[in-house]
């Protein structure tokens, strides 16, 4: 007996004990929450927000399953290289540069995948697919947002430098002063962009790139595609993937990095 497809079988040769699992998700759902709880939730998002999750997941989801098919023509996928994946990475890593709230990981995958769905796999097999690219590879973005405090490829977070003053206090003062003060009251923060924050960026690409490497290898070929599909897992194949992973990963998250920090400065983000 299934349902939406699931066999829900926690058996198969070599699956994960779905109690780790359940332990690995209630975690990560409670960070996420205590994350959310911190930044304001969903409520920190503002429109401009929304509208580059919502047009950024869009395009992860052209790129990966149309542009990047039809280049895989050209350039086959394989363990080694996956134009379609690493797409996604700099796509969704862009995204988080432009926002940089906590939050923007999740969302962004969730969105992806609700996209992924409707235009592509259909949705057999929900909501475990949700449940596991959220709390994976989004939450690996948004575990960095918060660990450099907004500050996600070394860009200047979105805090006010100078607190405004009342306006009566400008009412003594010339109107050179004031316009001097008004210049100085206005919540700025830095936008300089200097080669340390290419380094900066770099570095902290290239571990989530590699974080990203351990999801689909450890998380789906060794629990979710046993438990919905009932398949036997092949342990030295998973090993085999995440060590082919790691590399391409890494690098693909750093060209994303760069090409983000790009990004977000010519927006003026």
């Amino acid at each position: 007996m299934s349902f939406n497809g699931i066999a829900g079988a926690v058996n198969e040769p070599g699956e994960i004990p779905w109690e780790l699992v359940l332990l690995y998700f209630l975690v990560a759902l409670a960070i996420a929450f205590l994350l959310g709880k911190r930044s304001g939730g969903l409520k920190a998002f503002n429109t401009l927000d929304l509208i580059y999750i919502g047009i950024g997941s869009a395009f992860a989801v052209a790129w990966e399953f149309y542009i990047a098919g039809f280049l895989d023509r050209f350039i086959p996928s394989n363990p080694f290289v996956s134009v379609g994946f690493w797409g996604r990475i700099i796509i969704v890593f862009i995204i988080a540069a432009l926002v940089r709230k906590v939050g923007v990981g999740m969302l962004t995958l969730f969105i992806f995948d609700v996209l992924g769905d409707i235009f592509h796999y259909g949705f057999g097999g929900e909501p475990m697919y949700f449940i596991y690219e959220t709390f994976t590879y989004g939450l690996f973005v948004d575990l960095m947002i918060a660990a450099t405090g907004g500050r996600i490829f070394g860009l200047p977070n979105f805090a006010p430098s100078v607190t405004t003053k009342p306006p009566t206090q400008n009412i003594q003062k010339t109107t050179m002063q004031s316009a001097e003060e008004e210049e100085e009251d206005t919540p700025t923060r830095s936008t300089s962009i200097t080669k340390s924050t290419f380094i900066v960026g770099a570095i902290e690409g290239a571990i989530i790139g590699i974080l990203w490497a351990f999801p689909d290898p450890v998380f789906y070929d060794g629990f979710f595609r046993p438990f919905i599909e009932a398949k036997i897992v092949n342990w030295g194949y998973i090993y085999y993937h995440i060590y082919a992973y790691m590399p391409g990963d890494a690098i693909a998250g750093i060209i994303g990095a760069i090409i983000a920090i790009i990004v977000a400065r010519a927006v003026g983000s």
